[in-house]
């Protein structure tokens, strides 16, 4: 039988390694990550049971995490936190935590209601975002709702806008002839031009490119066609994860 997976995410080493321990001796398996960006990363990768969120950390905060952890995955979230207030708790399960508990804590409490949340929403291993969202840094593509994600916020596609992003990102770093694009997106004996690949090109670049003009995912390779740029991970701009 196959161990729970807990991610404990705060950003002071000493509690990250007591909650391990702790947790490590009651059966979990536990990975640690000690700022929002590696959370996601690990989020997106690997397949969790119950996230512990601390809520007050340098960078990215517990809630603002947390909004978008609810954009990849229904995994329950823990907030734990040394606020006390109720305003908080109450922010906390409106961002889409499960449960939130307060610093100090005692272990044996700390279980129980990691316990809690496991029966409650009987995940144990059935999340099935791994399938279903490509990333690319900041751009997440969810497959089966059809919704795309840029920094944290929906962009909406029209349909086949989203067939043309969807298809492309399913092919990173290939390159197609807007022949090839059309055929597959609107149909072989469709009506129409390859005028209509290259206006919807531009469109979707105007949506999700901060700069059109150089953009970082859908890229014209010149005499060819285009591509889509990118390797499927969770990344930060700026940082090296």
């Amino acid at each position: 039988m196959s161990k729970d997976r807990v991610l404990v995410v705060d950003d002071e080493e000493g509690i990250r390694e007591l909650i391990q321990l702790f947790l490590q001796k009651k059966g979990y398996e536990v990975l640690l990550a000690d700022n929002g960006y590696k959370a996601l990363e690990i989020i997106i990768k690997q397949q969790l049971d119950v996230i512990l969120l601390d809520v007050e950390m340098p960078g990215m905060q517990g809630f603002d995490i947390c909004e978008q952890i609810r954009m990849i995955t229904k995994v329950p979230v823990i907030f734990v936190s040394c606020k006390k207030d109720s305003i908080d708790r109450i922010n906390g399960l409106k961002v889409g935590g499960d449960d939130y508990i307060t610093k100090p804590f005692d272990f044996n409490e700390l279980e129980a209601r990691i316990y809690a949340v496991l029966r409650r929403g009987e995940w144990g291993n059935k999340d099935k975002r791994d399938s279903t969202i490509l990333a690319f840094n900041q751009l997440h593509i969810h497959t089966d709702t059809y919704e795309v994600f840029l920094n944290g916020k929906q962009i909406r596609l029209l349909q086949k806008e989203f067939q043309l992003l969807l298809l492309m990102a399913k092919h990173p770093n290939r390159v197609w002839t807007a022949e090839q694009l059309y055929d597959h997106v609107w149909g072989e004996y469709s009506e129409g031009s390859i005028q209509t690949v290259k206006v919807h090109i531009s469109k979707l670049r105007r949506k999700l490119e901060t700069d059109p003009t150089k953009p970082e995912y859908i890229q014209t390779v010149r005499g060819f066609g285009y591509k889509f740029v990118g390797d499927n991970k969770y990344e930060q701009q700026g940082m090296t994860l």
